[in-house]
């Protein structure tokens, strides 16, 4: 471990930050976490199961599962914050009295949770599958932890069903539904497959909450930082200060390095990585690596390493710390 964090100093020290174009003092920083992901994507057609919990898993073995995992998220990357996807089948059924382990291990640790409803593979059209489940369900989640301040609700993830004006209309009757909620705990996803905030964030409707933001590497072929912060600058518009990004992530298990501010240009995804996570510790944003732990997946940032975890790319880490501003 020692020599890991001596490892992450040196590397940190050498990353370079970009001039970027300016905006005012951001309020998300404060959100330094990751996504903890089913194997088979959080796109299941039943319970949606992090990485290392089983169906047949207690509440108290989620928990002390829940426990390993986390700690190593807070040791190994300096998270404080994660994020977990729920669905109807997950929650409105017995696996949730289990599964709520791994919040309230979360929590335990002092982390802030985002919780994200997924949609079916089956459906996966960018559309609520069931409006009545999902009321239920989200009347059982909200029920459960409006009273914990450190527990942050996303109605959606990746919308891309929805018009800009539908996708405002449902929002808002979520909001309304649950009045209860601050605004300030509840994350609005943008439009598309999240992939940007400039419409949400513009809505009267919606004023007073987050905003969330996805953006991959693989969504263009530039190999420079400066086309892709041009890009991801674009797709948050006037709105860094309520966005976090809650979903990015680059190959973790293929040999790349991050951390080289001389290399980082001239590669897909060494460009982008440097290149968001320069804008966001530059705008003082929040950002929510995909994923911190999911099996099988090569831009994991972690493994399973007994009942805790091991990092897969030490200058990955750097470069995602220094994106938080560590």
């Amino acid at each position: 471990m020692r020599r890991l964090r001596v490892l992450l100093c040196a590397v940190l020290a050498a990353v370079p930050l970009l001039t970027l174009p300016a905006e005012a003092s951001a309020a998300t920083s404060g959100f330094r976490g990751v996504n903890w992901a089913d194997a088979r994507d959080n796109y299941v057609d039943g319970w949606v199961i992090p990485t290392g919990l089983t169906a047949s898993d207690s509440y108290s073995t989620v928990r002390t599962k829940a426990d390993g995992v986390v700690t190593g998220f807070q040791n190994l990357l300096g998270a404080n914050t994660l994020r977990l996807p729920i669905n109807p089948q997950s929650v409105n059924s017995a696996w949730w009295t289990a599964y709520k382990g791994a919040f309230d291990s979360a929590l335990a640790h002092g982390m802030k949770v985002i919780v994200s409803y997924w949609e079916a593979d089956t459906s996966k059209n960018g559309l609520v599958d069931d409006t009545a489940g999902w009321n239920t369900m989200w009347d059982r989640v909200t029920s459960d932890f409006a009273g914990n301040p450190n527990v942050y609700f996303e109605p959606m993830n990746e919308p891309f069903g929805y018009s800009l004006s539908s996708w405002v209309s449902l929002c808002s009757g979520w909001l309304a539904r649950h009045s209860n909620i601050p605004r300030g705990r509840v994350v609005i996803s943008g439009t598309g497959y999240n992939d940007n905030v400039t419409g949400v964030g513009a809505a009267t409707a919606l004023t007073g909450t987050l905003l969330s933001l996805h953006f991959y590497g693989f969504w263009a072929s530039d190999t420079t930082r400066a086309a892709w912060t041009a890009n991801l600058t674009d797709r948050l518009g006037s709105y860094s200060a309520r966005t976090i990004i809650d979903e990015a992530g680059a190959p973790m298990t293929t040999g790349l390095t991050y951390t080289n501010g001389a290399t980082q240009d001239g590669n897909v995804f060494t460009s982008y990585f440097a290149a968001t996570t320069d804008l966001t510790r530059a705008r003082q944003m929040g950002v929510v690596y995909w994923p911190g732990l999911r099996s099988g997946d090569t831009y994991s940032i972690t493994r399973q390493s007994g009942s805790g975890l091991a990092v897969n790319n030490a200058s990955g880490v750097a470069q995602l710390r220094w994106g938080w501003g560590l």
